[in-house]
């Protein structure tokens, strides 16, 4: 007979503490930070301490950068956010067997800190940790509201995005089967692939690349090979920086 233990979202998510930074979820017990939630950065409208915060995080990423176009700030600073995301929400799925409740008004953000984005969640609820929970948890509470700000405002292709997306969640998923395989965790590395498979099939992720065990290669470009110094991506669809016109890899 089989037994399967499972262990309930501790209020810290302590668990998460040593997979690294793009994992860790800082929890505030009830209590509000003096930051904008991540519901209120998607409102186009929106103005708060920093103005607009998306907004404020794109001009913070491109003066970081030195990024010759907007539109290459907002790619950078969308996927960033999004490889926070997915690696809390794979992150507890893999340990628990359950994930927080990531509804944008209990997450607080800070525009204005380093990378990985700095995130506060003022409650904790336990969900189910499907693939189907996930993707309302991040893609549909999430990604989708960042991803039409982020076109409406900076024109970035929307192709483009979710192909940032989809490579986020590989990361997330390397990265947990790795720490997975150095501290004989089979269990939540079998889980988060799992898991990274069956979201790919999402609507919304289908077609943004091929997945081979761990190893992810994208169909588009993040277009961070035109900052200074930059280079390709590891799952990049191009193998070198392209010399062409650079709107050819945004789609």
């Amino acid at each position: 007979m089989l037994l399967l233990v499972f262990v309930d979202l501790d209020p810290e998510l302590a668990a998460l503490r040593p997979l690294g930074g793009f994992f860790v979820l800082r929890t505030t017990g009830g209590r509000r930070p003096p930051l904008p939630t991540l519901a209120h950065a998607y409102e186009e409208r929106s103005s708060d301490v920093y103005g607009h915060s998306i907004a404020f995080r794109v001009n913070k990423v491109a003066n970081v950068l030195r990024a010759p176009e907007m539109r290459i700030a907002a790619s950078v600073a969308q996927q960033g956010l999004a490889a926070r995301l997915w690696s809390t929400a794979l992150g507890c799925a893999a340990h628990y067997d359950q994930v927080p409740d990531l509804d944008p008004r209990l997450l607080h953000w800070d525009p204005d800190g380093t990378a990985p984005d700095d995130l506060w969640l003022t409650a904790v609820r336990p969900l189910p940790a499907d693939a189907e929970t996930l993707a309302d948890v991040v893609l549909n509470a999430h990604l989708r509201p960042l991803a039409a700000v982020l076109h409406a405002r900076h024109r970035v292709a929307e192709g483009l995005l979710w192909g940032n997306a989809a490579s986020a969640l590989t990361g997330a998923a390397r990265q947990l089967d790795g720490w997975a395989r150095a501290h004989g965790r089979t269990d939540v590395g079998d889980r988060a692939r799992e898991l990274t498979a069956e979201l790919l099939a999402h609507p919304l992720l289908a077609g943004t690349g091929t997945l081979t065990g761990t190893a992810f290669r994208r169909r588009s470009c993040c277009l961070y090979y035109r900052v200074p110094g930059g280079g390709v991506c590891g799952d990049c669809c191009f193998p070198r920086p392209p010399r062409s016109s650079p709107r050819a890899a945004s789609g």
